[in-house]
């Protein structure tokens, strides 16, 4: 069977029977995933390298102490492990994290390509988009969290729900809220969300 082809079961069970490059294949395929979610809720890409880091030296310690259970999902598993770390950091700083935007930011808003725009059409997309990311970035963690994973990661509310260790009724209220507060803090500052 190819590397590529083996199931993560398959690649976790090769990992335990002492193979590293069923690990290596496993990491290559939600590195990406995993970094981008622990970046976009820490904003510091030095702080979000070591917390990958240390996401993945845990995952290799509960694999190796047999206490990984396969449900068929590693990365509700990676994720979990990662929120946790993400969490334990901020109540070891006693605080919540303070975000400044800059052209590097997590990208929430998907810029659907509009027909034909005009230089003024472009720079008032520009603006909301601009407008939305700093609304966003204001929302408490839980909230900015649950609305990235829904929109972005394009995850159900069930896989949300249990890489945050939640039901998912809070999960959904979690949701509901940070679109009611995008409401209030847009009627707020009189911002125009549409372009």
């Amino acid at each position: 069977m190819s590397e590529n082809r083996k199931t993560d079961k398959q690649l976790i069970d090769g990992y335990r029977s002492g193979c590293l490059s069923d690990f290596e294949l496993l990491v290559g395929r939600y590195q990406e995933q995993v970094y981008n979610y622990v970046l976009s809720l820490v904003k510091d890409r030095q702080l979000a390298d070591d917390l990958f880091q240390d996401t993945f030296v845990k995952i290799i310690r509960t694999i190796k102490a047999g206490a990984y259970k396969d449900e068929g999902k590693f990365i509700q598993f990676a994720m979990r492990i990662a929120h946790n770390l993400i969490i334990d950091h901020f109540r070891k700083e006693n605080r919540l994290p303070v975000v400044e935007s800059s052209s590097e930011d997590y990208n929430y808003v998907d810029n659907a390509p509009i027909t034909d725009p005009s230089v003024e059409q472009g720079m008032i997309v520009d603006q909301v988009h601009s407008d939305l990311r700093k609304m966003v970035d204001r929302l408490p963690l839980e909230q900015r969290e649950v609305l990235r994973m829904r929109i972005y990661d394009d995850m159900s509310f069930k896989e949300i729900a249990d890489i945050t260790n939640v039901s998912i009724n809070t999960a959904l209220g979690r949701m509901r809220y940070a679109l009611i507060n995008l409401r209030k803090m847009a009627e707020c500052y009189k911002m125009s969300l549409s372009y």
